[in-house]
């Protein structure tokens, strides 16, 4: 059994991160409306102290996820472990004004 998902691992190595995603996704849709024409980038919060200055990340911990809806200029922080929206904002691109 094992040798068969390292091999499943091997020959598609996104499967892993797509079904990372589709279970975020789910979850985070249980408790917000996700925009339902993209799928989100998602980033872990890894060192919460680098972002502290935006205000976004102010009550973000370790190990939250980020979704980032480039098409809708969303981007939500989720908490996994308290299983929470804990914060919802626009995004913009790199020439824009914005809060991320």
């Amino acid at each position: 059994y094992l040798g068969k998902q390292l091999y499943d691992i091997k020959k598609d190595p996104d499967r892993e991160a797509k079904r990372e995603v589709e279970s975020i996704v789910a979850k985070v849709s249980k408790l917000i409306i996700l925009p339902i024409d993209e799928e989100p980038t998602i980033a872990t919060v890894t060192d919460h102290s680098a972002h502290k200055a935006q205000p976004f990340f102010t009550k973000a911990q370790v190990g939250d996820k980020v979704l980032i809806y480039t098409k809708a200029k969303k981007a939500i922080l989720y908490n996994p472990a308290e299983n929470m929206v804990v914060e919802v904002g626009p995004i913009t691109d790199q020439a824009g004004q914005g809060s991320l």
